[in-house]
């Protein structure tokens, strides 16, 4: 994997904007993309850009169960709300949060991901070393399933709902085996609360009790870290960029 570390959270996603360009260009054709805090500069800049995604298709990491799509914590909200309302896709894949055949709704997004092979995915990471929503533990082979959320994930979610009765408790996540399918990987970590998964995943043993620690063995991984994010990193282990 190539580290790659910056002053800003906003320098780092212009980065990633140009690794996402620069693939458009050469023809990628299905985007994998993640929600949450971390991509949120990224989109705002592929928003104010030119880059035309009418030919593409994305592919979503993850959906809460129990949330319908027009729920505004629903990640369908979320990604109509940061990039597809401003930039259409051909076709757009989400979990869908109320499915009640929840087996047919993990075969059938199976199969999506099989018939539309990943170039490029967008991952975060969580404080725990998930990615998507494969929290420690998770199979390294697996598959869209539905997936209990840690306490710890639930804690660091609550702060979008109400109350933390609210937040849900099980996501459909695209599996790990899925995500290793990707033909490249570009995984974004900002801010000081990310630097132990951080260290984790660069340092550690590959174990499923870091899922993100598995990307090691991706042969086209980049990671975008802000300084905060890189702090417990050594200076060998990364480029410094600007």
């Amino acid at each position: 994997m190539n580290i790659f570390v910056f002053e800003t959270s906003l320098e780092a996603s212009q980065y990633a904007y140009d690794l996402v360009a620069k693939a458009l260009e050469s023809g990628a054709n299905t985007f994998g993309l993640a929600t949450g805090s971390t991509p949120e500069e990224l989109y705002s800049i592929i928003r104010d850009s030119d880059l035309d995604f009418t030919d593409a298709k994305a592919v979503n990491l993850d959906e809460y169960y129990g949330l319908p799509a027009d729920n505004d914590q629903s990640y369908a909200y979320f990604m109509k709300k940061h990039l597809f309302d401003a930039k259409p896709f051909a076709q757009t894949h989400i979990p869908d949060g109320t499915a009640t055949d929840v087996e047919k709704e993990i075969e059938d997004y199976n199969t999506i991901l099989s018939e539309n092979p990943v170039d490029l995915q967008i991952l975060g990471i969580g404080s725990n070393g998930h990615i998507g929503f494969n929290e420690p533990g998770s199979p390294f082979d697996s598959k869209t399933r539905l997936v209990d959320l840690t306490d710890e994930t639930i804690q660091a979610n609550k702060r979008n709902f109400e109350s933390e009765a609210d937040v849900p408790k099980k996501a459909f996540s695209m599996g790990i085996g899925s995500i290793l399918e990707s033909k490249q990987i570009v995984l974004m970590a900002f801010g000081e609360n990310k630097a132990k998964a951080v260290k984790e995943t660069v340092h550690g043993e590959v174990t499923p009790d870091v899922p993100a620690s598995v990307l090691k063995n991706h042969s086209n991984t980049v990671i975008l870290l802000d300084k905060a994010a890189a702090s417990q990193l050594d200076p060998s282990d990364y480029e410094v960029i600007g």
